[in-house]
């Protein structure tokens, strides 16, 4: 570029002028086109399983709660988990929409109980469901349990209940889960990825 004596004296004032406008305040305001903020920074990430059906996809949960009772509202994003060795992050269009299962508010939170010729749910305590659950067991299997069969070969059978199993499950808590129904007598043991 081949610049004279008087256009260099323009450039340099004209510089001047405008760094001096600068200075007093006048600049330019934000450009409009900058990123946005990740949502997920801040956000605690939880690795879960699907609980809709039997194939056990892999689930990121992300909440800003710290734990505490109220954190089924801090869940604010669900997603699949691309590192899951089943899903490898894909899911259906239930397991998509988990996060208006949890936000729900028709979802059961608390044990409830109907008693027998009642047309209302009554909420009860955890503790009071477990013991409820827990006497009728007992009471239908000593009423029902087998020890001997025609032949007096000892069975120890209990055929009147049956157990349902959730297919999510680790193989440990199918093992433990199977030990325990077996040792009651029950023959009847099956698993949800059946139903």
């Amino acid at each position: 570029m081949n610049v004279n004596r008087r256009q260099f004296f323009r450039i340099c004032a004209g510089g001047m002028a405008g760094t001096t406008v600068a200075a007093l305040g006048f600049t330019p305001g934000a450009a409009l086109a900058e990123t946005r903020n990740y949502k997920l920074l801040r956000a605690k990430e939880v690795r879960n399983t699907c609980t809709y059906c039997s194939v056990g996809c892999g689930l990121l949960m992300y909440s800003l709660g710290d734990g505490s009772k109220n954190a089924r509202a801090s869940i604010f994003h669900i997603e699949g988990d691309p590192d899951h060795p089943v899903s490898r992050g894909a899911l259906c269009p239930k397991g998509a929409g988990l996060l208006d299962y949890v936000h729900s508010e028709n979802r059961l939170r608390y044990p409830e109980y109907r008693a027998p010729g009642s047309d209302k749910w009554q909420r009860i305590s955890w503790d009071e469901a477990l013991n409820r659950i827990a006497r009728l067991m007992k009471d239908d299997r000593d009423a029902n349990f087998v020890e001997t069969n025609a032949q007096g070969v000892t069975v120890n059978r209990w055929l009147s209940t049956g157990m349902l199993c959730a297919s999510a499950a680790s193989n440990e808590t199918g093992m433990l889960t199977q030990k325990f129904a077996r040792s009651l007598g029950m023959l009847a043991v099956d698993n949800q990825a059946r139903v």
